[in-house]
């Protein structure tokens, strides 16, 4: 489709992004804004509106829907319900998303969006003023990877979470998107350098395990230990590791339980010196930055 003369009108905000990671019945629509205070207006009215709409929260400039596949009436209502998600389309390869909103958060739901990177087409109405607009979006349809790091500094020097980061960033492409990072504190063992913390990113991928195999050789040649441990798990949900995470967030975990874990749930072990205990531990955390940096209350006292 040729470039929209919309593009250059005073009043359009492009997305930067909307990313479409699909599960059996469900999507997690990830977007992220070129405008903080539109998206949080979204956030609020969709969430509002959209019985589609199982949970919404925003992590840093992205905002995360989780939306049940299939098709709903909105009831949209100036001021109050003014905009919202009306369907969810899952096919092999593409996921298609209808967004309605009234007057300028129509604007948001059909040219702002369609403008976003990861479109591949859109059909819209026309928006602005006063109408009611729709608008359906086509978006490739990608798989979650999880990839979870610890152990890779020494007593001198190094820091895993900006090593990861920075590893993340460079395998980041069309087919493997770089969607979060997140610091995950583990229980303080004796064996820490000295926050006793790991790091989990995720990616949204076209199934291309290609950069896979680049952030291993990566972290393998950037890596100041020996004993790093990489864990990668290809699944839409790591809840079947909470336990586990739980635990080596709460007190000290073996080699072996982290090695069972890891074969209950699926998970592919990349590197596996003895910071696998915390890589492990850290996927079913990943996305949730502002609670897995959190030490539990009773051990503060115990870690000084």
């Amino acid at each position: 489709m040729a470039a929209p003369d919309f593009r250059q009108l005073p009043w359009i905000v492009p997305y930067k992004d909307i990313l479409a990671v699909a599960g059996t019945d469900c999507v997690e629509l990830i977007e992220t804004t070129n405008c903080y205070g539109g998206a949080a207006w979204a956030r609020y009215h969709y969430s509002q509106t959209s019985p589609l709409i199982v949970s919404s929260r925003s992590l840093g400039s992205t905002t995360r829907y989780l939306i049940k596949v299939g098709t709903s009436h909105l009831k949209l209502r100036a001021s109050v319900s003014a905009g919202g998600i009306e369907s969810v389309e899952l096919s092999q390869n593409a996921v298609k998303v209808t967004y309605a909103g009234l007057g300028g958060g129509g604007v948001g739901a059909t040219m702002c969006r369609a403008l976003a990177r990861d479109v591949i087409d859109y059909d819209l109405t026309p928006a602005g003023g006063s109408k009611m607009s729709r608008g359906t979006l086509t978006l490739p349809k990608r798989s979650r990877i999880i990839i979870g790091v610890d152990d890779t500094d020494t007593k001198e020097e190094g820091a895993t979470w900006s090593l990861v980061n920075n590893i993340a960033a460079k395998v980041d492409s069309k087919a493997l998107r770089y969607v979060s990072h997140a610091i995950v504190q583990l229980y303080p063992v004796k064996a820490k350098t000295k926050n006793c913390v790991a790091t989990v990113v995720e990616f949204a991928s076209l199934n291309d395990g290609k950069p896979i195999k680049k952030f291993k050789k990566l972290l393998e040649d950037l890596s100041l230990s020996d004993k790093t441990g990489m864990a990668v798990l290809k699944s839409f949900s790591a809840e079947r590791l909470l336990s586990y995470g739980d635990a080596a967030r709460s007190g000290e975990v073996s080699h072996s339980a982290a090695i069972e874990a890891a074969d209950a749930a699926g998970v592919e072990v990349c590197l596996e010196g003895r910071g696998i205990i915390g890589a492990i531990a850290a996927l079913p955390f990943f996305s949730q930055s502002d609670t897995s940096v959190k030490l539990d209350e009773s051990l503060q006292e115990e870690s000084l």
